[in-house]
């Protein structure tokens, strides 16, 4: 495609067509020539907005800039409304993967009951592959919004499904040719599959039906980085037992393959939850089908201790993602 803006055509045909409305708070969504989205609260509501870059993988794009981004308004309590997506693509990309992107986006966002609600889309020689800038819009009961501020000391900490499940996917996905000569087929299609739990939008739910403090989920840095920024939000102490912290065999072996630690890799799919009640928290969201595991609890103080049996070390400040040794 030629560098600059879209032309009206393939706008029409390859984004504003993969486009459909379906939520009442948005009164005016994309169109041709119109810049901005406008939508309606209800009386006591308030917007939670979220922006993220995807720059982690070019597989499944669509799909994963509207979990990522969904995922973050709900650890606020917040209900997923709609995402702005700006999209950059080099000029060697053809129509079709915007097309396939779009669909992606739209057909995830019909999955959870949000829109896309406008963006901008331009052909660069900027970027070497396609980048999605998103910027996702939420919205709550103003007295109902969790910040990880509020979690208290002396709260169990929960973390859902299983650690490191977007790393693993993305791996399995952009690594199969390497990791085909040492793992079989079965094992590889299983490991791409965690990309379909992406979503935590699920777990906030069932959470804040329980009734929790607060909710972080688990993205860049891993579950190590998700423990420090919640306790150093909450000035809070922690104490952890890394053996209870729940991982999948495949993820243990990926990472081990590529030398990578899983306990500081992307780990969308998993939240972390603070709660009176941990093990209460763990039947209802079992009740709820979602696996849910009490790894630990926050403490007074500003110690962030990390149990592995008799071995008892101090948590780190978050570092750069392993995930980027491999992918750059």
């Amino acid at each position: 495609m030629k560098i600059g803006k879209l032309s009206e055509s393939v706008l029409m045909r390859s984004v504003l067509k993969q486009i459909n409305h379906r939520r009442d708070e948005v009164l005016i969504g994309p169109a041709l020539g119109q810049d901005c989205a406008v939508l309606a609260l209800e009386e006591g509501e308030v917007f939670t907005l979220s922006s993220d870059p995807i720059t982690g993988t070019a597989k499944d794009l669509g799909s994963h800039c509207i979990h990522i981004t969904a995922n973050d308004l709900a650890a606020s309590g917040a209900e997923p409304v709609g995402v702005m997506l700006t999209i950059m693509l080099p000029d060697t990309a053809p129509e079709e993967e915007l097309r396939r992107i779009m669909k992606d986006a739209e057909d995830t966002c019909a999955s959870l009951h949000m829109e896309i609600l406008g963006g901008h889309t331009e052909i660069t020689n900027v970027v070497k592959q396609p980048l999605i800038s998103v910027t996702g819009v939420g919205k709550i009961k103003k007295e109902e919004l969790l910040t990880i501020m509020q979690m208290k000391v002396g709260q169990d900490i929960v973390v859902s499904k299983w650690i490191g499940l977007e790393a693993t996917a993305i791996l399995a996905k952009e690594k199969e040719d390497e990791l085909r000569g040492i793992f079989s087929v079965d094992f590889i299609q299983t490991a791409k599959a965690f990309g379909e739990h992406l979503s935590v939008v699920p777990d906030a739910k069932a959470a804040k039906e329980f009734g929790v403090s607060a909710m972080h989920d688990i993205t860049e840095g891993g579950v190590f980085g998700a423990l420090w920024e919640m306790a150093a939000g909450a000035n809070v102490g922690l104490d952890v037992d890394i053996r209870k912290i729940p991982i999948r065999q495949e993820t243990v072996e990926i990472c081990e393959f590529f030398n990578l630690n899983p306990y500081l890799i992307m780990s969308s799919g998993s939240m972390m939850i603070a709660v009176d009640d941990g093990a209460g928290l763990v039947r209802g969201m079992k009740a709820a089908g979602i696996e849910a595991t009490v790894i630990g609890k926050a403490t007074s103080g500003n110690d962030r201790i990390l149990r592995n049996g008799e071995d008892v070390r101090y948590l780190d400040k978050p570092q750069t993602d392993e995930l980027y040794k491999v992918m750059g």
